[in-house]
């Protein structure tokens, strides 16, 4: 099964060691041997992005907050502003853009987080990457359960009563859809 990267302490230190190697070249100027965007691009923990990219990323919830939070909703959809703007955060309070805890939020929150990074770990019509194997995944957010990012009894509902395969079919490529063993994943066990 396919595992992420995840770089150590030790790694990190390592390519920092080798980014400070410098040489005087032939005009006499100092170079590195790495450059910063490839020195940060090396230091990624987990993931595919930067700090940098990472922040650009998450400056889209605040656009959409205030948006949200300033439109009249009719009764029954008084609780949008608080579903979509949450969708970033984690039960641990690591998440963003409010840093909320597992009581801050609510069951529909906890679901639209869930279905947000489903949706684009796999979502095959992306300009910046290829959509992940389902397998690749849903490895991912049974890790984010064990990192305590996401809620675990939802989780195990999304992949036991197979919605997860029910919006494969429907929204993934063919070339993605892979077969796996449901109990195998991390954050079932």
């Amino acid at each position: 099964m396919w595992k992420p990267i995840r770089r150590s302490s030790e790694d990190i230190a390592r390519v920092l060691s080798i980014a400070d190697i410098s040489w005087v070249d032939v005009e006499g100027k100092i170079r590195q041997l790495l450059s910063r965007d490839e020195t940060d691009n090396l230091c990624i923990r987990k993931g595919t992005l930067t700090e940098n990219e990472r922040q650009i990323m998450r400056d889209h919830i605040k656009v959409s907050i205030d948006m949200l939070e300033s439109l009249n909703y009719p009764k029954q959809l008084k609780q949008v502003p608080e579903i979509a703007c949450n969708h970033h955060e984690h039960l641990d309070g690591s998440g963003y853009p409010r840093g909320l805890k597992a009581d801050d939020l609510s069951t529909r929150a906890r679901i639209m987080c869930i279905a947000d990074i489903f949706e684009a770990l796999t979502s095959p019509d992306r300009p910046y990457k290829k959509g992940m194997l389902l397998s690749q995944a849903m490895t991912i957010l049974g890790r984010m359960v064990e990192d305590n990012h996401l809620d675990g009894d939802l989780f195990k509902l999304f992949a036991e009563s197979g919605a997860y395969l029910t919006y494969a079919q429907k929204h993934m490529a063919p070339r993605q859809i892979d077969t796996f063993d449901i109990h195998s994943l991390p954050g079932l066990q």
